[in-house]
Formats: structure tokens, sequence, C-alpha cells
């Protein structure tokens, strides 16, 4: 076979399955390789399905380390309902600590719906939307900002015109515990997985939950407890099962919006930035956001760059060296519940 999506588990089986997707994938080293992607089912009886998938972007870490904690510490046979458990969803960009896979440039979160005859990314979307995503009442897909951007933990969901679900979605939300949180609005044809998940006829759930390609304390602890949340409020289990802590009362949330260009600075030539304010700062429109350095040209005094907008700081690029068209910081608009 040299295309295609092989699938190991078996979803109508109760308890543990597990394995690995294989992607078959010609390469100059070896002709018959396979893309081996892990995947976990557990399965005890009727009751609520919940989809966790990480590593959609390859170098964002805290969903992938906790869904693979979480594949050794879930017991089946203390579960009602089912859980499907992908930890490296785009497992080329995950070996090589890249957002993108290294074999076919694919950006998964940008590929649906897929092509089940196209590249190894374009495959794997597919198999998501009209395969997986379809089995599950919930699918919850981490993320963080990556190597390059530092973010405001937070999480996310996509709006719905089926008010039901929409509604279930923001209740979810809530209950995952994050003080921040976005709905954002990227349309029915969005390529993203929570595009995908809406027209699978699944609830999305999403999130950021750390950046900077690596991860600390306290971003894996978010990432715990979001997680642990969100199988109680389901169902699927009684009590935390990642957090090595009881569960802390959850902070107010406060939804984000974030829905314009001038939301957002963008270097227009090769710079070095510095920003001025810290994630999580509350800034008007005319505060400074930083400032744009010309390592070339040192004579030059740097540039003082100003927010367009107020609202809440979500995000600023990590890596100094920046090239036209690099995102350098961003800020939400506070909206109502």
């Amino acid at each position: 076979m040299h295309s295609g999506l092989v699938n190991p588990i078996d979803f109508t089986l109760e308890g543990r399955q597990s394995g690995h997707l294989a992607i078959p994938y010609s390469i100059d080293r070896s002709p018959y390789y396979q893309i081996r992607v892990p995947i976990l089912r557990l399965s005890n009886g009727e009751g609520p399905s919940l989809l966790l998938m990480a590593g959609n972007h390859g170098d964002e870490y805290e969903g992938e380390l906790q869904l693979g904690r979480l594949m050794r510490l879930l017991d089946v046979e203390k579960i009602r309902g089912s859980v499907t458990i992908l930890p490296m969803a785009n497992l080329p960009a995950v070996m090589a600590a890249k957002r993108c896979s290294p074999f076919d440039g694919g950006n998964l979160n940008r590929a649906f719906p897929g092509d089940p005859a196209g590249t190894p990314t374009a495959r794997m979307a597919h198999f998501l939307e009209h395969t997986l995503f379809p089995l599950h009442d919930v699918v919850l897909d981490l993320h963080s900002g990556g190597t390059s951007m530092a973010h405001l933990p937070c999480t996310l969901i996509e709006r719905q015109a089926d008010a039901a679900r929409f509604a279930r979605a923001v209740s979810l939300m809530r209950a995952m515990g994050a003080g921040h949180a976005f709905i954002a609005d990227n349309g029915p044809a969005a390529p993203t997985s929570m595009g995908a998940a809406g027209r699978a006829g699944a609830i999305g759930l999403s999130g950021e939950f750390g950046g900077g390609g690596t991860v600390t304390p306290e971003t894996m602890a978010f990432t715990a407890r979001a997680i642990d949340r969100l199988l109680v409020a389901l169902g699927i289990v009684e009590a935390p099962v990642l957090s090595r802590a009881s569960l802390p009362a959850p902070p107010a949330l406060q939804l984000l919006s974030l829905s314009r260009h001038s939301q957002g600075i963008y270097a227009s030539r090769r710079g070095w930035f510095e920003p001025a304010v810290a994630l999580g700062a509350v800034v008007s429109a005319g505060d400074r956001a930083g400032w744009y350095h010309d390592l070339e040209r040192l004579e030059q005094p740097e540039e003082e760059l100003r927010f367009a907008e107020g609202g809440i700081v979500i995000s600023h690029r990590l890596h100094c060296d920046s090239e036209a068209g690099d995102c350098l910081i961003q800020v939400a608009e506070p909206i109502d519940g």
C-alpha cells in the first residue's frame, strides 16, 4: 500500500486498545516507510465519548506530555463511556521539534478537511474529520504558543449556529477552569481542527496552554487541571487523574475576542523586537508596546511601537530576531459572556 491511512482500532469494542495509525510515505532512506502515530482507545459501557489530541503543531509540548502521561494513568475500569487519546497527531512535526511536518511542510491545523489521497498531513486531516471526530461527542485539541510565541494561557471554542451545541461548548469551556477564554468566529469552512469538529457534529474545545517551545510547572499544572476538569465535567471519571494536588476553585472567566488585524503589531522589515509589556497586561490604544531595533544600522535609534487598540496582551514574539510579516505582539478585546 502506498497511500491512505491504516487504523488498527476497532471502535465497537470495549476495553483498552493501543496501537499506531500508519501512513505509508516513501522516503529516500526507506521506500516502504510508515509514519506511525500512537493512539489509545479506552471504552467502558454507555456514556460520553471524548477525543483528546495534541501535537497538531509539533513544538507545542504541554498537551503532548500530559496526554502521554494520561495514556499511562487512565484505567479503563474507572471510566464511564470512552476516551480516545492521540498525543502526537502531527508526529513528523513533533519529532522534528517544528510547527509543521518536515516531510510535506504540512500545517495540520490548516489542512482540514484533508484529502485521503494527498500528502501525509492531508491524509491525517481527512481521517480526523471524516472518521475519528464523528465518533466522539467532544474533541479537545491542546495547543500552545510554540517555539516562537509566548501566549497567555486560555481556552477556546468556535462560535456555532446550533444554539444548543454552542451553549454546551460554552459550558464545557467554563468547566475547564481557565481565567481567559476565546470565542473564535472563523466560520463553518475553517481549515482548523475546531472547524472540522463542528462539521463532524462534535463539540470542539481547544486553547493555548503555554508557549516558548518548552514547559513550566505552571503550564503543566494548568494543562493537567483543564483535562481533569473536562473528564470530571463529562462524567467520564469521578476524580482528577493528572493533577498532583486537589483541584482549586477556578478563577472568574474573562472572555476575549481577537478578530481584527489592528489588534496586532507586525514587523514591516528585518529587526530585533523588545517587548515593553508582559502577558496579561491591560493596555490602552497608544500605550507603548515595545521597541524595534536595527542591529544593521546601529546609528539609528530604536523604533518605538505603540498599540493601535487597547485590551489584554495575549501573545508576543519570543524570537528577538524578526522578519517582515512576523507578528510581534497582540491584544485581545474583553467581551461579556
